[in-house]
């Protein structure tokens, strides 16, 4: 079977562009696939976030990708399509994750000559637009059928579109940002006291990540805690400064506010003892899978499919609101059990085994051959 997939890759940056990579590279075990990416994904006016693009810091995966598509032009996306289907293209794959690539993606969709699976990261954004529901609709319209990585996602999926042939699979793990190092290193690394229960707060920083939330839950912890945020904000930052600055825990709060290249990225999983999660909304999370594969538990708040994948899975502890008080519980809490600590990476491990990208690519091309 010959697979296109277009979507973001190398030299793009983020957590849409590793998916992808490592998505390549499994079902290339199996099948001749090609890459076709973005020529331009959003202009930088309105790209939240200092830069789109792989800087010379970073160690991400390289992929040699045909750059086709403009989401801003639409005379690139017939030539798109043109290219896919030269290729010939017996399935293509498209990621999408907000309506902005709906007019691109599913123009391209419509005239790719092949059977199209959509990856559907979101149906329903978080930050929600009116334009959001209309848009996805009309994209929709232009695919045979999606994988979800959550029920959730299906949810949203089947209120739009009930009739549309789903299969969720969970997000498999990441694993190109390699393996554990020795927490005493990646403290010194990270200028932490080497002392004290570590809390992590890991990737970007937007409203619905509930930031601000995990702020305010630290100023009442006890003084043996220490919380790293590590992550470039998508948007004024000014809140959450104003916040740690004023917190009464403003010397235990290590900031990093800026994109994590991947290679440091272990540095920060490393000297955790658990992430936090205190999210005001959530489908999935890539976030997710980096602690797995880091062995991290997480603490997390009880919105979309986390406390089906952390405390269904026993990877974690789920609180049960988004609140500052729920969350400094829910830390206490965690923390209060020595045992469970070593429990949660326990079941991590057998997680490890289960979230594999062999599995995923091995489902995700039986689901696309019976459609």
């Amino acid at each position: 079977m010959k697979i296109a997939i277009l979507s973001t890759f190398y030299p793009f940056r983020g957590g849409i562009a590793q998916f992808n990579a490592s998505l390549l590279d499994g079902l290339s075990r199996e099948c001749t696939v090609k890459a076709f990416n973005f020529t331009l994904q959003y202009p930088d006016f309105l790209f939240p976030g200092k830069t789109q693009y792989v800087t010379p810091e970073d160690s991400a995966l390289q992929v040699d990708a045909q750059a086709v598509l403009s989401t801003v032009n639409p005379f690139s996306w017939g030539k798109a399509a043109k290219a896919i289907r030269e290729w010939g293209a017996d399935l293509l794959i498209v990621r999408y994750w907000m309506s902005w690539f709906a007019p691109s993606l599913g123009s391209v969709a419509r005239k790719a000559g092949c059977k199209v699976l959509a990856i559907t990261d979101n149906i329903i954004p978080h930050e929600k637009h009116f334009f959001d529901k209309p848009l996805t609709k009309w994209f929709l319209g232009g695919v045979k059928a999606c994988v979800c990585m959550s029920d959730e996602v299906a949810a949203d999926l089947h209120s739009l579109k009930p009739s549309m042939p789903c299969k969720v699979l969970p997000h498999p793990l990441y694993t190109h940002f390699g393996s554990r190092v020795d927490r005493t290193e990646a403290e010194k690394r990270l200028g932490l006291p080497g002392k004290g229960h570590n809390l992590l707060f890991f990737g970007l920083i937007r409203h619905y990540k509930g930031l601000d939330i995990l702020i305010d839950a630290f100023g009442s912890l006890p003084s043996d805690y220490n919380l790293i945020i590590a992550g470039e904000p998508y948007g004024d930052f000014s809140e959450y400064r104003s916040a740690i600055d004023s917190s009464p825990a403003r010397d235990r709060i290590f900031l990093f506010n800026n994109y994590i290249p991947d290679s440091e990225v272990k540095w920060f999983f490393s000297a955790a003892d658990a992430a936090v999660l205190p999210y005001r909304s959530a489908t999935q999370s890539g976030v997710n899978a980096l602690a797995l594969n880091f062995e991290v538990p997480m603490i997390v708040t009880d919105t979309g499919s986390l406390r089906a994948t952390v405390e269904g899975r026993g990877t974690g502890i789920v609180v049960d609101s988004p609140a500052p008080e729920a969350v400094r519980d829910g830390i206490l809490r965690f923390f209060s059990q020595p045992a469970l600590r070593e429990d949660c990476i326990e079941h991590i491990r057998q997680e490890q085994r289960r979230l594999s990208w062999s599995g995923f690519c091995k489902e995700l091309l039986q689901f696309s051959e019976s459609l």
